[in-house]
């Protein structure tokens, strides 16, 4: 018999939250292991120089890393692979690549989009992340202004919407390739919409998810995301 399946994680990064939603829909007892956020790469070196998270191990101790090919993996370990089947295979292929470029990408600057908002997100983080007693300081303060004045700034500058605007446009195009159906893959979730789910949900414990909230169709669809978690 093998053994318990893990998920090394933080409990802040997107890639984790799709591994996690699949999880719990498909009611999988797994182990989850928060690593530490400023050794990431030694925490996770037992899976080669991958040296990111999430990192799923299987129950026969196999490593598998990058999240959607770990979301497949899950789906046809404990699923049949019903959900890669599920539709038109080019389509579902076509929407996780978007997926998994425009909503992945806009998860920052929301998140960091501003010096305040930096600080509220890398100070949370800080409080709910497995850090030390030094380096959870270290991060709340050094950490937003890296992230509000390298990465998100940037991204939003290069874009040139807002990160309310951003996310309410990707949300809308996202809600209407549902064909009026109550999920992406239809009348049940496929991984394309776990993938969503996992990036939107991310963004959960932070003030900022409230900028989300009304987007009428996005909720609507969040909402029943969560309802098929077990």
């Amino acid at each position: 018999m093998g053994q318990t399946p893990s998920l090394h994680l933080l409990h802040s990064c997107p890639f984790c939250w799709k591994v996690r939603g699949l999880l719990e829909h498909l009611d999988v007892d797994v182990e989850y292991v928060a690593v530490n956020g400023m050794k990431i790469k030694k925490d996770v070196a037992f899976a080669g120089d991958w040296g990111k998270v999430p990192v799923f191990t299987d129950i026969e101790g196999v490593h598998h890393v990058d999240s959607t090919p770990i979301l497949r993996v899950i789906d046809e370990t404990y699923n049949e692979g019903k959900m890669a089947n599920q539709g038109d295979a080019a389509r579902q292929h076509e929407w996780m690549e978007w997926v998994d470029t425009h909503l992945s990408r806009a998860t920052v600057p929301i998140l960091y989009g501003s010096l305040s908002s930096a600080l509220k997100t890398t100070t949370r983080i800080s409080k709910i992340e497995n850090f030390g007693f030094i380096s959870k300081r270290l991060y709340a303060w050094a950490g937003f202004p890296i992230m509000w004045g390298i990465i998100a700034r940037k991204r939003v500058k290069s874009d040139g919407r807002k990160p309310k605007k951003l996310w309410h446009d990707l949300l809308t195009e996202f809600t209407a390739a549902h064909d009026a159906k109550p999920f992406f893959g239809g009348e049940t979730p496929d991984l394309v919409d776990f993938a969503a789910f996992g990036y939107m949900r991310s963004i959960s414990p932070y003030p900022q998810f409230s900028q989300l909230t009304d987007h009428v169709n996005g909720m609507a669809w969040y909402r029943r995301m969560e309802a098929t978690l077990s």
